[in-house]
């Protein structure tokens, strides 16, 4: 996917597009996100959830929600400090010890000894084309059940019309009607 299609797909500068637009490309292959209406789906999120392939790691405050991370053991954060250094990183943010072992066993990359390393390009393309997969995403994104595939990603519908909004311009970018 060139530059140009990935701004328009998710609402990218054209610089950060440049940035993301291999290892975006790379990673769709990878992980089975092989057709347009997967793409649109998939780099809607994306944008969304990276501010237009912007933001790598987790803005963090702390915020009340972001000290709940710390002692969480349902995602693994066990040692003090966790919370922080396991805090959101890739374009569809991995958060927690727990999901960055996972994603490091999937992928052949530790990630736990290097949390800072998911906010490289290829490995935040990855991070979110693994996550996809690994959600089953592709099938709701073939069946055009966009709904679950942002509740799947965000757990709720936070941002759900900004998402929509830019799965309709990733539709058009890709040639869908």
């Amino acid at each position: 996917m060139d530059a140009k299609t990935l701004a328009r797909c998710t609402g990218a500068r054209i610089d950060r597009a440049q940035r993301f637009a291999e290892p975006l490309s790379a990673a769709m292959a990878e992980f089975g996100i092989d057709t347009a209406g997967r793409q649109a789906a998939f780099l809607a999120n994306v944008g969304h959830e990276s501010g237009g392939l912007h933001w790598v790691v987790e803005l963090w405050g702390p915020t009340i929600a972001q000290q709940r991370y710390e002692g969480r053991r349902d995602i693994g954060n066990t040692q003090p400090g966790d919370g922080f250094r396991f805090r959101g990183r890739g374009l569809l943010q991995t958060t927690g010890r727990a999901n960055y072992a996972a994603l490091s066993k999937a992928l052949g990359v530790d990630y736990v000894a290097d949390p800072d390393r998911l906010a490289l390009p290829i490995d935040a393309a990855r991070s979110a084309g693994y996550f996809w997969q690994s959600k089953g995403l592709s099938a709701f994104a073939d069946a055009g059940d966009f709904l679950t595939v942002v509740k799947r990603i965000n757990g709720g519908f936070n941002g759900l019309s900004e998402r929509q909004m830019l799965w309709a311009d990733a539709k058009a970018a890709l040639g869908l009607k």
